[in-house]
């Protein structure tokens, strides 16, 4: 098709080589706790397969869809409806059956035997509405109108963290925060108004984030906060890692022992000592830690680099579509998403970050969250596909003229 020889390799390379390491990375850090219950060592590896392969067909599927597709309202308030179904649906399984809580969170949605992370769909959805409606209001963001403007997609944004909290997931709930906050920021309002939005929430968040490691897990706070001993001892790592590592907190030092084995160049793929069984789930969170003590150094390092073109990339096509608001405004959403992610999750595994359980994109296992990323992957291909297309039709009026 004539499409596909606008295909941005910048985005579909990086990506393509992500879910490869993804999906080897998850067979052997999941193997060896697979193999000591007596479970099939690719039990893992056969499903996150699947994800990823399901994953490249809806990149290439979301990549043929005509881009105007994603600016009709119906399709958005179809995404959003969605999205928002999902959310509700978390809150009333938590109330109606509290056992199907994983880790202290009701996060996940079991439907016919597929589970699905809501939380991961409501990132999508949530882009895909505050750029629909910035990109239909941009005159009044840039004529005195945006506090107006801004103010109802704002408060159904905090709706969604505030679902999102009360599951409780304060990854999920952060990362949609800065989303919201960095489109909201690009949307054209005065730069002053967005740097005090974030000075505002930053300051708000590091004070929170510090009272809490520093609290004793008997504080009447915390009960009225609602905040469980096993959240409150995923902050108190933070600080104490070495001292909450003896009260079942142990995940963090274990991961500065996985970082240490790899050293630059790494114990060798599939030799892992800390996934044996000392690092809990060494397939999902905490996998950079596994592939550090496999790979090294070096192969945290192309991940990484691998991670960062895409962030930049998706920039960078943002900026070039700048005249098309909506369009470009998806794309820094979805930049924003991933570097969030990756941010939380390294910080997480470096103890520079409270743990969060936010996943490594493309490298974590997980269904929900490889499924749309790829489709992100898909629409930033077709965005920047779109912007090629009208740049080679300027070109040929220019010539005719």
């Amino acid at each position: 098709m004539k499409k596909f020889r606008y295909l941005d390799w910048w985005i579909l390379a990086p990506y393509l080589v992500l879910v490869a390491i993804g999906v080897v990375m998850v067979y052997s850090a999941s193997s060896g706790i697979l193999l000591a219950n007596k479970l099939p060592a690719d039990a893992y590896f056969k499903k996150q397969l699947g994800f990823a392969l399901i994953g490249i067909f809806l990149a290439f599927f979301t990549y043929l869809l005509r881009v105007q597709l994603f600016y009709y309202r119906k399709v958005v308030l179809l995404i959003l409806g969605v999205s928002l179904a999902f959310m509700i649906s978390l809150l009333f399984l938590k109330i109606l059956r509290p056992s199907a809580a994983v880790n202290g969170a009701v996060g996940w949605i079991n439907i016919f035997g597929i589970t699905i992370q809501p939380v991961e769909i409501s990132k999508f959805g949530l882009i895909i509405y505050l750029a629909f409606i910035f990109g239909r209001k941009e005159t009044d963001l840039h004529y005195h109108a945006y506090l107006k403007t801004i103010t109802a997609p704002v408060l159904l944004a905090m709706f969604f963290m505030f679902l999102a909290a009360l599951q409780p997931d304060m990854g999920g709930a952060g990362i949609l925060l800065l989303i919201t906050m960095v489109m909201v920021a690009a949307s054209g309002i005065p730069w002053i108004f967005s740097a005090g939005i974030f000075a505002v929430l930053g300051s708000f968040l590091t004070f929170g984030i510090y009272f809490l490691g520093h609290l004793d897990t008997n504080s009447p706070i915390l009960k009225t906060l609602k905040i469980s001993g096993y959240q409150l001892a995923r902050i108190q790592d933070l600080f104490h890692p070495f001292q909450v590592a003896q009260h079942g907190g142990q995940q963090l030092v274990n991961s500065y022992y996985a970082i240490n084995n790899g050293g630059w160049f790494g114990r060798g793929l599939g030799r892992s000592i800390q996934k044996m069984g000392y690092l809990p789930e060494p397939y999902t969170d905490f996998i950079l830690s596994i592939t550090a003590e496999e790979l090294g150094v070096i192969g945290v390092a192309i991940i990484i680099i691998l991670l960062g073109i895409l962030i930049i990339r998706s920039i960078y096509i943002g900026i070039r579509v700048r005249r098309n608001t909506y369009l470009a405004l998806i794309c820094y959403g979805i930049g924003t998403m991933i570097f969030i992610q990756v941010l939380f999750n390294i910080g997480g595994v470096l103890g520079v970050l409270p743990i969060t359980g936010v996943t490594l994109p493309f490298i974590s296992y997980g269904g929900s969250s490889m499924l749309i990323l790829s489709v992100c992957m898909g629409l930033l291909m077709n965005i920047s596909a779109y912007d090629k297309r009208q740049q080679q039709r300027l070109q040929e009026i220019k010539k005719e003229a």
